[in-house]
């Protein structure tokens, strides 16, 4: 059965766009996943490969200019 794009789970962004949306690189994204303070959300691995669930980059979008405007 074929990834659906926008199935009900939202859309999946590859590594790749991730790396592009935020304009880093591989190993920051890496460090970012590994980092409990940041809680940068959880990648969905299909074989082999890493997603991210565009709403939840959002919500940790979302997070981040919060916690920059209470700074």
């Amino acid at each position: 059965m074929p990834l659906d794009k926008t199935s009900q789970a939202g859309e999946l962004l590859p590594a790749l766009h991730v790396r592009q949306r935020y304009n880093i690189s591989d190993m920051t994204l890496w460090r970012w996943e590994k980092d409990p303070k940041l809680s940068f959300p959880a990648p969905i691995r299909i074989n082999g490969r890493r997603y991210w669930r565009l709403t939840e980059l959002q919500s940790f979008e979302l997070r981040q200019s919060s916690q920059r405007e209470a700074a």
